[in-house]
């Protein structure tokens, strides 16, 4: 480690006010702080991001949702929640046909 990140503090413990067995205690003190933008995301290696918590609660999305990503010019890419349309369609004919109506025209077929 670098030495100019650990260095005793004045006033520390002493050996003498220390429990046995234990030795003198350094702190560590980082010189610069990682500078980062809240709400900002870096993109890795996998092509990876992370979406800000709060981002994701304003849009409403939630833990399983799955995304399309699209371009929207340089340095945008927007992400919307992708529809289902099998669900949405799923039961629209409810009550369209009698109850063996299907069936009939099934046996049609064979």
């Amino acid at each position: 480690m670098r030495p100019e990140l650990h260095r005793p503090v004045a006033g520390a413990l002493d050996d003498a006010t220390l429990p046995s067995g234990i030795g003198p205690f350094t702190l560590t003190y980082v010189t610069e702080v990682k500078k980062r933008r809240r709400g900002t995301s870096k993109i890795s290696s996998k092509h990876q991001i992370t979406i800000p918590a709060e981002a994701l609660r304003s849009a409403g999305l939630e833990i399983g949702d799955r995304l399309v990503a699209r371009s929207d010019g340089a340095g945008r890419v927007i992400l919307e929640r992708e529809h289902d349309v099998v669900a949405e369609l799923a039961g629209a004919l409810t009550g369209v046909y009698h109850q063996d109506e299907l069936d009939e025209l099934r046996s049609e077929w064979d």
